[in-house]
């Protein structure tokens, strides 16, 4: 029946030909990719990204990895952390949403590759699935740290997309964390309170006012990571006795990859049905 249909329509024929050449080449191309990646380690000594600053530390349950929006942001994360446990690795930018690129070009982007070989993880072929391997993983907590607006949002999402669809067991094992950097700091003279919303601004200015109203109190409203200096990073967002990390857990696999799907994918009218109906819970920083 096919042969038949196939030899009474060439133009369909030639089609379907097409597409399975360009399927054929796209594997043949992703392959050849990751292979790359995985070979990067044996091709360049030990195979770290140039722009990661590592811990001292050689143990993975006790070290943890910063990935940062920008390198400004990188530069005061580098001289506020504590060395011993902490490695530093800057993002350039808003990484290659892998919802809508093909693979081979997924493994191909600068930041991914950067990404991998940094935290140690391979990707290996087992009867024709894909499985990441990560026994030679380095840091047992991977934070991703953004600024606290909406292009540090979409960055931390981008990221998000990324290990959910290409390192899924890092979040499923509990190793990855988003960093929550503060809002605003709240000062009067030498008294200074962090805020992480509008709500605690407003109960930081009551404390420091003691109720009354005092127009000495300077509320600075934080724009990113880059307008605070290294001990003010330190204190809020990469002490671990005093910072706040959210770990990204996967509750509902299949409801989590339809709205990856729908937010990062190509199909607008889903997207703007659901930024219409959850709208009014968002924090639209502009």
């Amino acid at each position: 029946m096919l042969k038949h249909y196939l030899e009474e329509n060439p133009q369909q024929a030639r089609r379907i030909v097409d597409k399975i050449i360009i399927a054929a080449t796209a594997r043949h191309a992703a392959r050849k990719a990751r292979e790359m990646v995985q070979r990067k380690n044996v091709l360049t000594g030990s195979g770290l990204p140039g722009k990661l600053s590592d811990c001292s530390s050689k143990s993975p349950e006790d070290s943890e990895i910063f990935l940062v929006e920008g390198d400004s942001a990188g530069g005061t994360a580098k001289q506020g952390r504590d060395r011993n446990f902490q490695a530093i690795l800057p993002l350039r930018g808003k990484i290659l949403n892998v919802e809508k690129a093909l693979e081979h070009k997924i493994y191909e982007n600068e930041e991914i590759k950067n990404m991998f070989t940094a935290l140690g993880v391979s990707i290996e072929e087992k009867e024709g699935e894909k499985i990441l391997n990560i026994e030679k993983l380095r840091y047992y907590k991977v934070v991703i740290m953004c600024d606290a607006d909406v292009d540090g949002s979409h960055i931390t999402t981008l990221i998000l997309t990324f290990f959910f669809r290409f390192m899924k067991p890092l979040i499923e094992h509990g190793h990855i964390y988003i960093a929550n950097p503060p809002l605003y700091l709240v000062k009067k003279g030498t008294t200074a309170i962090y805020a992480w919303d509008e709500t605690e601004r407003q109960a930081a200015i009551q404390s420091i006012s003691k109720g009354g109203k005092d127009d000495n109190i300077k509320t600075q409203r934080y724009k990113g990571l880059g307008e605070m200096n290294a001990e003010q990073l330190w204190d809020t967002t990469m002490d671990p006795e005093r910072r706040i990390l959210k770990q990204v857990t996967i509750e509902d696999a299949i409801e989590a990859d339809r709205i990856f799907s729908m937010l990062m994918g190509d199909e607008v009218p889903p997207r703007r049905a659901f930024i219409e109906a959850n709208a009014k819970y968002a924090n639209v920083d502009i």
